[in-house]
């Protein structure tokens, strides 16, 4: 029954790693609910306390991390106060409509907030091209953290 528990949380813990990558899917939030499950099932045996604060830190790192990746990356490429604003909106909206929204809407939002803020097409466009790299660059930062706290369990879980 041990080994049952333990492929199931592990199991947890890859969707979670695949749900940074494929945005329909919970990510980290589901990392540290594994860590969790495996604290309850495992009693003094399973994750420590200190393991479960050190994933939620890292999680909540993730989740701004994925938040604020495309306005950053925005701003870098001379987006203004309005594009990364839009931004910020198209990726709230964005969470609502799957893979597709998570690309679109922040990029979608740029685009919106530069061109209501007055800029030309062309450098709308660039700002709208430095959202969309900033959101790549996002979700290989949720991917890396995402493995660091799998890494982090499993050192935990060897040392227990």
């Amino acid at each position: 029954m041990h080994a049952l528990w333990l492929i199931l949380i592990l199991f947890i813990m890859l969707v979670g790693l695949c749900g940074t990558l494929y945005p329909l899917l919970p990510d980290t939030p589901l990392i540290v609910a594994a860590a969790i499950l495996d604290h309850f099932v495992f009693g003094p045996r399973g994750a420590t306390w200190t393991t479960i604060l050190i994933l939620t830190f890292l999680m909540l790192l993730s989740l701004a991390l994925d938040l604020v990746s495309g306005s950053l990356g925005a701003k870098y490429f001379g987006a203004t106060r309005w594009g990364a604003v839009g931004g910020i909106l198209g990726a709230i909206v964005g969470l609502f409509y799957g893979p597709i929204g998570l690309f679109l809407g922040p990029v979608a939002g740029v685009l919106m907030g530069e061109l209501l803020g007055g800029k030309g097409l062309l450098p709308a466009g660039r700002s709208t091209w430095g959202t969309f790299l900033g959101t790549v660059a996002g979700m290989a930062g949720k991917f890396a953290i995402a493995l660091i706290m799998i890494g982090w369990f499993l050192i935990a879980l060897i040392f227990r």
